[in-house]
């Protein structure tokens, strides 16, 4: 899928930009879906602001048919392999991040594997979908090229009932704007951060989280907000095997091909048009 400036950039900044990576058809599908979570109130408020809204939603696996089945597209199967040396690898986490239009709340620098603690934070990376389009006015992805090289201080986020946050230079961060559908794929070093959305229109982004199956992974043992251990054994249900061998396109994780089931609820069979009575 990458040319080797890409992978090059890539391995110099810790992150890349594609900006069509997904289709429109995919897109309006992901769109209705949120809205579906939004409705059903699987989104949370994590801001504590109370005039400030960051809406997440961790492990949209469970509750989310078309998002569990995104992991196991194609094309996300040769980024991945193009990315973390061929393989093997799996699924380590996905959440989606929604800011509501003019009370949108950042989410503040951090580098993700100061929650993970993976051996190697260059062995696993993070693959952010822009579901609206993604800009400065709304809060985009930020970055700082290099910066990845190096593991960041983190303290308590005030802004969040949950969230670390670090300092890096900020003087040499950039903004990473996207068309949607567009992704931008970082490594678990970068440091990263969202702005507001002052903007009158919502903006969400969809994050799949992978790792090499031998070198991405530790023996830590991870708890949750509520102080309950995660299960991040590869082959299971929200950690299919996406690359190598042990690829099933989900069928192992979750009984299901579910490169079918992302074709099924992307493009869904028109509905049949009873003829009028006579």
């Amino acid at each position: 899928m990458l040319t080797e400036a890409q992978i090059a950039q890539f391995r110099r900044d810790g992150f890349l930009a594609i900006p069509h990576f997904w289709t429109a058809e995919e897109v309006a599908a992901m769109r209705e879906e949120l809205d579906r979570l939004k409705a059903e109130g699987h989104l949370r408020n994590v801001a504590t602001d109370a005039a400030k809204q960051n809406l997440q939603i961790t492990q949209s696996f469970r509750v989310s048919p078309l998002f569990r089945a995104a992991s196991s597209h194609p094309r996300v199967a040769e980024l991945l392999a193009d990315l973390l040396e061929g393989g093997p690898v799996f699924q380590y986490f996905d959440q989606i991040f929604l800011k509501p239009a003019r009370s949108g709340a950042p989410t503040n620098w951090h580098q993700d594997n100061h929650y993970f603690q993976l051996p190697d934070p260059s062995m696993a990376v993070g693959v952010w979908t822009a579901v609206h389009p993604a800009n400065v006015a709304n809060g985009t992805m930020r970055f700082v090229p290099g910066a990845h090289q190096a593991t960041l201080p983190h303290r308590r986020d005030p802004d969040s009932d949950h969230h670390y946050r670090c300092d890096p230079d900020e003087s040499a961060a950039v903004p990473v704007e996207l068309p949607a559908g567009g992704v931008v794929v970082f490594t678990y070093g970068a440091p990263h951060a969202t702005g507001r959305n002052d903007t009158d229109a919502e903006r969400a982004g969809f994050a799949m989280h992978f790792a090499h199956t031998e070198r991405g992974r530790t023996a830590a043992v991870h708890l949750d907000r509520n102080g309950v251990p995660v299960d991040y054994t590869p082959g299971t249900p929200g950690r299919p095997h996406v690359v190598g061998p042990e690829a099933s396109a989900g069928m192992r994780e979750y009984g299901e091909d579910q490169r079918a089931a992302w074709q099924r609820l992307v493009h869904p069979r028109p509905r049949l048009v009873e003829p009028d009575a006579p």
